[in-house]
Formats: structure tokens, sequence, C-alpha cells
């Protein structure tokens, strides 16, 4: 039976090697395990987050920070077992969660790994950070694995998720698996111990230069939706990592005035479980070398 994990349905026969639209057969690969100090606060406390970056994605961005993994252009092979072992080497090295990095595509193989270190004593939260393009279905393949779901929620207009995207469904797919990641999680909990977060949703929002009204959009559905339910993350960090002669607009940073407008808007709305991100924090050092580090 072809692929239809995530919402392109692509059909690709992945177990017998050919790629999905992902770019991946449903052989595991990854381009680096390692702590990632650049993550929400309330998951990345001294040490950082146990981040596993998996290659391929299932959205393709045209404009991704990511796009050397999101196109399968770096990563290793790796087993099932290996995975499992993975998890609980950044466990020993002190991260404070497992952070599953685009992980949609290889959630069959995923499985097996978290339930494996799980029943062997792994004991920190297990975090997935996606694009928000997901199944419900899918997701609920993941219910009692992942304690915090870590999704993006990027337009509402169906015309900039098709032409940035390739996806004029998103938003409407993206906000009906925010609401199984929410139904999942529940409201957010906190841990007595180190001040972290043990169990939510943290939807990320990454403001695109020039689209503010659409911005806005984007955050008034989410609070009329959760209100406080749910932590945001409303980030200024888009660097263009090509030239778009016929996406103008995505040639440039976010303005100062664009960022203030939008957190505004925000505080405005009543937003109190918001990050905002300083000036000056568009840059490529948030993207770390997928070299194959603790793969």
């Amino acid at each position: 039976m072809g692929c239809r994990l995530c919402p392109r349905e692509c059909n690709a026969d992945r177990e017998h090697g050919e790629t999905g639209y992902c770019g991946e057969t449903s052989s595991l690969r990854a381009a680096r395990a390692a702590l990632h100090k650049w993550e929400e606060p309330c998951i990345c406390g001294g040490s950082g987050s146990g981040a596993v970056f998996f290659a391929g994605c299932s959205l393709q961005c045209v404009f991704c920070q990511n796009h050397s993994i999101a196109e399968s252009k770096t990563g290793r092979n790796i087993s099932e077992e290996r995975l499992a072992e993975i998890f609980m080497e950044l466990q020993q090295k002190g991260a404070c969660n497992i952070n599953l990095v685009t992980p949609t595509h290889f959630v069959p193989r995923i499985i097996p790994a978290l339930e494996k270190v799980r029943a062997a004593g792994l004991h920190i939260p297990v975090v997935y950070n996606t694009g928000g393009y997901e199944k419900a279905e899918t997701l609920r393949m993941l219910d009692g694995l992942v304690d915090i779901y870590l999704p993006d929620l990027k337009y509402v207009s169906p015309r900039l998720s098709a032409r940035y995207s390739n996806a004029p469904d998103y938003f409407e797919t993206a906000c009906g698996a925010i609401a199984e990641m929410f139904r999942q999680t529940g409201r957010p909990v906190i841990s007595q111990t180190n001040g972290l977060l043990k169990r939510g949703l943290i939807v990320r929002h990454l403001m695109l230069p020039g689209h503010l009204a659409d911005s806005k959009r984007v955050i008034e559905y989410l609070y009329q939706t959760y209100h406080n339910d749910i932590y945001y993350s409303i980030m200024n960090q888009y660097t263009p990592m090509r030239r778009f002669p016929d996406m103008p607009s995505l040639n440039r940073r976010v303005s100062v005035k664009e960022y203030n407008a939008l957190t505004g808007f925000c505080i405005a709305l009543g937003i109190e479980n918001g990050y905002i991100q300083e000036g000056g924090t568009a840059s490529e050092s948030f993207i770390p070398p997928f070299n194959g580090e603790g793969v």
C-alpha cells in the first residue's frame, strides 16, 4: 500500500524504495542528534533540547531555513534500534527532552523506538516538532507517546500557502492537526522540579516579511480558539536562504516595525503565555551543522 501518512497522500511505495513527496523512502534517516539550545526557554533549560533532525519533509516550503535536510541532501540511515539508543544517549547527556524534528514521514519507525525507551527508563518529555501540515489520523498513532507538541501555524491565506508551500489546504489541515494535538496534551503542565514544560502545546508562527495582515489572522485564530491554554512563539528569525526573483518580499528580513506591530497585536489580544525574539535574531546561527553528529 502506498504512503498516506501526511496530507499529501502521495501513495509512494516507500517500503520498497520509492521516495515520497517528502523525498524519503521508509528507511530511517537522520542528519543530527545533539543538544540544541535555540528552542523556546520552557523546553530548553540550561542544557538544551535533545534534538533529532530527520531527513526529508512533507511540506517543502520554498523559504525553508533547514533546506539541506528538508530536501534530503544530507542524512544517514539508522535502524529503529539505533534511534532508541540515540534517545537514551541524549538523556544521558542531560537533554531536557527528546525533540523529534520533522518526523512525520517516519512515524511508523519512530513509534517502536519510543516504546522501547519508555520501557527502558526514558523519563524526559518527548517533543513532536513539525511544520503543522499533519493528518490527525497519523497524530493519533502517537497518543500517549508524545508529551509536548511543537507545531507551526504558518498561514491563513490559501494563496500564500499555495505559493510558498504548495499546500492551498494548509490552514484547515493544520488547524485540525493542532486540535488533535491539544486533545492529547491539554493545558500546559510545568515541572515543579525544573520549571520546564512537561506536557502541553506550543504553537510557533514564523513571521514572513510583507505579510503582517496574515500573521495577525494566524494569531487571532489561535487566541480565539485556545486563549491562554497554549504557548505562543512569535518568531522574527526569518533569514533568506536563497534569492526569489518572483517573490521579492522573501528577499529581505522582517523589519522591526513589522515585528513590533505583530507583538503589540498579541499583547492587545491578551496573550500571556507568549515568547518573542529580541532584535537581531534573524541569523543562520539558528541553523546547526547537519553533519551527522550523534547519529
